[in-house]
């Protein structure tokens, strides 16, 4: 991905932005599932975006003191979105969330590894690798759930466990 055109302060907003979202998906995917350990998997991984967020905006505050940090409404970059799927709560719509998460810890992975360019701090450079990486992870633990989830599917869908909607 070449940012090489963007201004900095703009791809570490879009960064920012990017964050909250992912963020905001799996917690409240989070609090819709009732399997627990699926249930900690999304909160680990909402804890996580936080994680990157805070980092992002103290760098944003770093090099850019007196930019305000206001989030664009439209991504400059167009970074795919996790979007909540279905009315119904299914383990369908689990498995499409889960296929849109995955899809946006590869293409956050390729940003933050871009952007590593644009920097000429060291540490700066090593904490976007860092960063880089842990999207890598949280793709391999989206992954993994979700082979698991289509794997049992049927079973799970007849006993209802992993639904969205509250039932059991």
């Amino acid at each position: 991905m070449d940012l090489r055109k963007y201004r900095l302060d703009e791809l570490l907003l879009v960064g920012i932005k990017n964050e909250i979202e992912s963020e905001k998906v799996y917690r409240e995917v989070s609090e819709r599932v009732k399997d627990p350990f699926f249930k900690n998997r999304l909160e680990f991984l909402a804890n996580e975006e936080r994680g990157h967020r805070n980092f992002l905006e103290n760098l944003f505050e770093k090099n850019f003191p007196k930019h305000p940090l206001k989030l664009p409404e439209n991504s400059i970059i167009p970074l795919p979105e996790i979007r909540m799927h279905g009315e119904s709560g299914t383990m369908r719509d689990v498995v499409a969330i889960m296929d849109d998460a995955m899809k946006a810890e590869t293409a956050a992975s390729d940003f933050y590894t871009s952007m590593m360019d644009l920097f000429e701090d060291e540490k700066t450079k090593q904490v976007l690798k860092y960063l880089a990486l842990m999207e890598k992870d949280h793709y391999a633990i989206l992954k993994m759930e979700r082979d698991q989830l289509a794997e049992v599917e049927d079973v799970m869908e007849d006993l209802s466990y992993i639904q969205l909607d509250g039932r059991y």
